[in-house]
């Protein structure tokens, strides 16, 4: 059968690009061959969130004595939290099927192979189409280590079905992933420690930032140990290096979290002659492979391991294809850590900025600055750093710790890509009392 536009993987790229496709008037078909949604939905971004937001409401519920609510009596049920878990994402699923039907996209259940001349087999049927979207997402990547393979050893994928809580968890990693899991366990009183190689936290972050969320969760119970080498994982223990002598730690549940590999595996790429290696597709800044007519998105190309990167360049290539010249702009992405405190950062970092040869001014402030943030989080430390370009004002990066940055961080995106200066910024009205009003404060104190 002959399609103007089939995508392959029906994850945040897939269903984004197949729904804008179809609207535009493209004969579309999307193959998937697990459940629509993707990794995001089914595997990651939408029941871990779930879950940490259940963690949440029981510390806060617990530590809720300065609010005056009293934590007698109080429990935490980890199945009923899985049953929210589970309706949450078959809404979503449902509401993903219904918008495909809708724009009447061809949904086909099966794994994809690519052949020669723009066909794709699926099950043995082969489809033909003008263009073609690979949007396959990524895998866990676990490391070497002797003893990974028991059946308490677990990955980011693994401990979203453990519908019970373990008396200790050890996490091998301190990113995003093994940080938020950190958080969700620490929070409902599971002893957590967190190996990480790395001098510090979440490395790619500001490094205010991640010693701050450092600081806040090892309050919660989260115990760090950093610089150190995993060296085996036993039956009830992990050794580790931690730069001068083996030690070794119990814990009767492991979370491996040591990053992400994009699937490019079993695709057909080689046969068709498609650049890639074990990073990802090589695409360029509208999504474009070497091949004409084939097109990649989300993690398998390697460039940003985020889901709303991953539906924008989903938009960016669909735009492309309709006559609407776009193209990525990474600069602008922004990310958040779904902890307690939140990150939410978006831009470059006045390290990051100054490497490329860009004179800076910085500034900072508390979040205990805020009356609302102190209302709402008295015993939980934060900060908002911005950085500018020295000369213009122009801004380059906004980077937050505390409650509700993930929901405040749209905003600096938005200023970073209509590249607002300083006294524009100080122009905008912010709502008060919000913890937005903190970006408003930074600005013109710098």
């Amino acid at each position: 059968m002959k399609y103007d536009f089939a995508v392959i993987g029906a994850g945040p790229a897939g269903y984004v690009a197949a729904k804008k496709a179809a609207g535009s008037g493209l004969k579309t078909l999307l193959v998937e061959k697990k459940k629509l949604g993707g990794v995001c939905l089914n595997e990651g971004c939408v029941p871990s969130k779930t879950l940490l937001q259940a963690a949440k409401t029981y510390h806060h519920a617990k530590h809720g004595s300065i609010f005056g609510v009293s934590a007698e009596g109080l429990t935490f049920n980890f199945p009923k939290a899985h049953e929210h878990k589970n309706g949450v994402m078959d809404k979503m699923r449902d509401g993903i099927a219904g918008l495909m039907k809708k724009y009447k996209v061809d949904v086909v259940e099966g794994e994809a192979v690519l052949k020669p001349n723009r066909k794709i087999e699926v099950d043995g049927e082969v489809y033909e189409a003008d263009n073609i979207l690979i949007c396959t997402g990524s895998s866990p990547a676990m490391p070497p280590i002797p003893g990974i393979d028991q059946d308490h050893v677990v990955d980011s994928t693994g401990i979203l079905n453990r519908v019970e809580l373990p008396k200790r968890l050890i996490v091998v990693g301190g990113g995003v992933i093994g940080c938020e899991f950190a958080c969700m366990y620490a929070s409902v009183d599971v002893p957590v420690t967190v190996l990480e190689a790395m001098p510090e936290i979440c490395p790619n972050l500001d490094g205010e930032v991640a010693a701050t969320l450092r600081t806040e969760l090892s309050k919660k119970g989260v115990d760090f140990q950093l610089g150190c080498k995993v060296e085996e994982i036993g039956e009830n223990s992990v050794k580790y290096n931690d730069g001068e002598e083996t030690k070794e730690i119990e814990g009767d549940l492991v979370l491996v979290a040591t990053g992400r590999k994009p699937n490019v595996t079993d695709l057909g790429l080689d046969e068709i002659g498609l650049e890639f290696s074990g990073r990802g597709i090589k695409v360029d800044e509208r999504g474009a492979t070497n091949l004409p007519g084939v097109w990649a998105a989300g993690d398998v190309t390697g460039q940003a391991w985020l889901a709303h990167a991953a539906s924008r360049m989903a938009e960016v290539i669909v735009n492309n294809l309709t006559g609407k010249n776009d193209r990525m702009r990474y600069d602008a992405m922004p990310a958040v850590v779904y902890t307690s405190p939140e990150v939410a950062v978006v831009g470059l970092t006045k390290e990051e900025a100054e490497s490329r040869g860009i004179k800076t001014r910085s500034g900072r402030m508390p979040m205990a600055i805020n009356a609302r943030y102190i209302a709402e989080n008295p015993d939980e430390a934060g900060i908002c750093k911005v950085v500018l370009e020295d000369g213009t004002n122009r801004l380059l990066g906004v980077h937050m710790v505390g409650g509700a940055c993930s929901e405040m961080i749209f905003g600096a995106t938005a200023m970073l890509e209509t590249e607002l200066r300083e006294e524009e910024i100080e122009e905008i009205v912010f709502p008060h009392p919000t913890t937005s009003e903190i970006m408003k404060d930074v600005f013109m104190a710098v």
